[in-house]
């Protein structure tokens, strides 16, 4: 399939050949969802944390003796019940990560890309370099093409001027194409790719 390019005057740059096994799978929501899941549970920290009985500094006396006062036996201040006593099932330190196949990773990167291009969002340029690093530049040339909500990518070493520009502007992300992932994707409206970027996750994800 063929896709036109642009430039960032937003002028026509040629078309692209768009490799037919990547840019069009069909939609698969359950695997972009496992995808995502993925994704966010390997960020968690886990490092959550609550104390335990034996945790907490106190005394172990017992706050009354066992017999004869009418009230319910206590063995010290610590217990869930009491007050500044521990927390009963409370969150321990874990590792919240999940396990998920490579390729089923690989074919829900494919689906995302897919998903772009088949709605309409997903646009391609020439190149994404600026001569230099002015935010106000890059922001004017987005603006004409229309892109508020947007991730682009490149291919695997970014403009450095480029980078700087765009990383000021609100609702832009840039990425390099290794860095490409499914939940990135998927939460911006528009995805922007480069023509190395294309050839290059081409190249990878065949």
């Amino acid at each position: 399939m063929k896709l036109k390019v642009l430039n960032l005057e937003n002028k026509d740059a040629g078309e692209i050949d768009l490799d037919e096994g990547i840019f069009g799978a069909p939609l698969r929501k359950d695997l972009l969802a496992r995808a995502v899941n993925y994704q966010l549970a390997k960020r968690r920290q886990g490092t959550h944390k609550t104390k335990t009985r034996g945790e907490i500094n106190g005394s172990t006396a017992r706050p009354w003796r066992q017999k004869g006062t009418g009230r319910a036996r206590a063995g010290d201040r610590k217990a869930g019940h009491w007050r500044g006593g521990q927390t009963t099932f409370g969150p321990q330190p874990r590792d919240h990560s999940m396990e998920l196949p490579k390729k089923v990773r690989k074919l829900a990167l494919k689906i995302a890309l897919s998903s772009k291009h088949a709605d309409g969002k997903l646009v391609i340029l020439d190149a994404a370099s600026a001569a230099e690093p002015k935010t106000k530049a890059v922001a004017a040339q987005l603006k004409a093409m229309g892109l508020s909500s947007v991730l682009i990518v490149d291919g695997a070493e970014l403009d450095r001027n480029f980078e700087l520009a765009a990383r000021n502007i609100h609702g832009v992300n840039i990425l390099p194409q290794q860095g490409a992932n499914v939940y990135d994707i998927l939460r911006c409206d528009t995805l922007v790719l480069t023509r190395q970027a294309v050839e290059q996750l081409q190249e990878r994800l065949r």
